[in-house]
């Protein structure tokens, strides 16, 4: 029997580990109940226990000395003079967020219209299920060696991964890396990501007056800070939507054609809404800088009063072009910020988070295969994609194991919904996906 046919017989135990999975919440926010995140460690060991693999759940310290979430490392029998592939995933996800928005209860798997509902179905739920599917399929007959690392606190940042890396260094070695946390272009469509961009964050604070004052007595020639602030970000963009902020480059041109009307639909655009920017609409997304306001700390309508309030404070993120050095992007923002300060107003920069992006070698033997494989499990041709959002720890990866090969693909796609509600993951994408790490595990086989 082939692997198809055992994938056909086999499918439905696959999807039900992995509404099994839905129904844990491992949430890894600190705020939440930890607990959920251990069971949630204990039950994906198991898992892989039951295909024969010496499994542990390990941990390593985070930088504040504090114990990281708990990870599971599994290894396969070893065979004598084969390739080592390491699989990664994570166990932990997001918190349900709005439950009125919903449809059911995000830790109670639903199947709907051929997807299955449920947080973490798709980030990355299916991402587990993708490396246990294609180990199952091989069984006895896997031709490589195989370390599955699940990391348990993805979703915040993976405080421990650097350390883990380095604790676990000999145990975690690997000549391929295969990261299951990324997307697809479309439903039915694979892909393999070319590239992640990085991202930078900085808090910073307008001060206008030493205190607050009465916004009728001194209106005027003295500008509320909420108003300051507003002048300084509306320099991050031209006219068009582009990002003004000199010295973050990019590029203008991607390797798909992201139809407008699609995109519009998928992003929820409300009518009339324009779309930024310039060049093709996918390297806005993924080649081209992105700036955010994520936060902003200011009189709230409910207490407000005529008062003109002396003290903003505004978050901002960059998402970075990929090969973009990360300091020098900050670098470049705070120079900005500080050329741009309006009316002389008082401002500081505190500089926050500084993610690196992620540029894959797609001449690289894995490259190659992973397209080929891709390819040959979906039937039709897989793409490049770049991902706007930021997954530094690849980069951790490569620093720690430069002669291992990367490989970064996923089940994800634009109806997916990760991080948001009604999370979904496409049945027919996560077939074809396990199908096709088990046809890149025999091919890393025979190119040894």
């Amino acid at each position: 029997m082939n692997i198809r046919q055992r994938l056909e017989e086999q499918f439905d135990q696959f999807v039900r580990e992995l509404e099994d999975i839905i129904r844990i919440p491992s949430v890894s926010s600190a705020s939440f109940d930890q607990s959920e995140v251990e069971r949630s460690a204990k039950h994906v060991a198991s898992r892989f226990e039951s295909l024969g693999l010496e499994t542990q759940i390990l941990r390593a310290p985070r930088p504040d000395g504090t114990d990281g979430a708990p990870a599971v490392v599994a290894k396969t029998p070893m065979i004598k003079a084969a390739p080592t592939v390491l699989l990664y995933a994570h166990h932990d996800v997001q918190p349900g967020g709005d439950l009125q928005k919903w449809i059911g209860n995000p830790f109670e798997p639903q199947m709907r219209d051929g997807r299955l509902y449920g947080r973490g179905s798709s980030d990355d739920g299916a991402g587990i299920v993708v490396h246990f599917g294609s180990l199952s399929l091989l069984g006895d007959q896997l031709p490589v060696n195989v370390t599955v690392y699940i990391e348990g606190e993805e979703e915040v940042g993976s405080p421990s991964f650097e350390n883990f890396l380095t604790k676990y260094h000999k145990q975690l070695e690997a000549d391929y890396i295969i990261v299951t946390d990324s997307d697809n272009w479309k439903p039915g469509k694979p892909a393999l990501t070319s590239s992640l961009r990085g991202v930078i964050d900085a808090t910073v604070t307008v001060r206008m007056t030493d205190h607050a004052m009465h916004s009728g007595m001194w209106g005027g020639p003295v500008l509320d800070s909420v108003t300051a602030a507003s002048h300084l970000i509306s320099t991050f963009h031209n006219e068009m939507g582009e990002v003004a902020i000199a010295g973050l480059a990019g590029s203008k041109d991607a390797d798909v054609v992201y139809d407008e009307a699609e995109f519009r639909a998928e992003a929820g655009l409300l009518e009339g809404v324009q779309i930024a920017g310039s060049g093709d609409l996918a390297s806005r997304m993924w080649t081209q800088p992105a700036v955010s306001i994520i936060g902003l700390d200011a009189t709230s309508v409910a207490h407000s009063s005529n008062t003109i309030w002396p003290e903003t404070k505004f978050k901002v993120s960059v998402r970075t072009v990929p090969g973009t050095d990360g300091r020098e992007a900050m670098a470049a923002l705070e120079r900005h910020i500080m050329e741009n300060r309006p009316f002389g107003a008082v401002v500081e920069f505190e500089p926050g988070e500084i993610g690196p992006g992620y540029q894959a070698d797609l001449e690289s033997d894995a490259a190659k295969i992973a397209h080929e494989a891709l390819s040959q499990a979906w039937g039709v041709p897989s793409v490049n994609i770049g991902v706007g959002g930021s997954i530094p720890f690849i980069s951790t990866f490569q620093e720690q194991f430069p002669s291992a090969q990367v490989i970064v693909t996923g089940v994800e796609d634009p109806l997916t919904n990760a991080h948001s509600e009604n999370e979904s993951q496409d049945l027919g994408d996560l077939k074809n996906a396990i199908l096709a790490e088990a046809l890149m595990l025999q091919k890393f086989a025979e190119k040894a």
